[in-house]
């Protein structure tokens, strides 16, 4: 891999470890680390719920769209997405064609545990989480997969051992299957 082809992005839904892998990944690496979902609210000066509250979920992805477009140009970084980047095809398409896409996968319950505590997610606040997290993965599972190089399931794992898994298969991507752990 050459150029921006060294990047890697990590895409996924939300409690699949992007952020926590990412940056452990990014470290074992030697290479800066970023996070969209950061990036934006560096920008705006808010939180990202507070974007939701004013903008709602459209005025967010117009602002995500424009972020994941400057982020891919960068050359050499680990970037974490969040879970709904890969809904709008100019980023599907900026992700797959500037770097190596890797979907941490997790099942619904898996995301649920994971997001139930913690950091506010806009998504989950207008309904039953587990149904909404079921929906979400319903409708964006195609579309990780369709741009994704590898796919590593994260359920019951450690961040080490997901991160490791990822550095065998870099450092030998031919011995590796598309499908690790599913």
């Amino acid at each position: 891999m050459t150029g921006q082809r060294e990047n890697i992005f990590l895409i996924g839904p939300m409690g699949s470890g992007k952020t926590a892998v990412g940056r452990r990944l990014a470290h074992a690496l030697g290479r800066p680390f970023v996070d969209s979902d950061d990036v934006i609210e560096e920008r705006t000066g808010v939180d990202i719920p507070f974007i939701f509250e004013k903008e709602g979920e459209d005025g967010f992805r117009s602002r995500e769209t424009e972020v994941i477009d400057a982020l891919t140009r960068r050359d050499d970084i680990v970037l974490a997405t969040g879970g709904g980047t890969i809904m709008a095809e100019e980023n599907r398409r900026h992700l797959a064609s500037r770097g190596f896409v890797i979907y941490l996968t997790a099942t619904v319950h898996q995301q649920f545990e994971r997001t139930i505590r913690g950091k506010e997610r806009p998504l989950l606040s207008s309904g039953d989480p587990h149904r909404i997290l079921t929906d979400l993965l319903a409708a964006r599972d195609p579309l990780y997969r369709e741009i994704a190089d590898l796919c590593i399931s994260t359920d019951n794992r450690t961040v080490a051992s997901v991160t490791v898994e990822i550095q065998r298969h870099l450092k030998n991507p031919d011995s590796a299957a598309k499908i690790i752990n599913e």
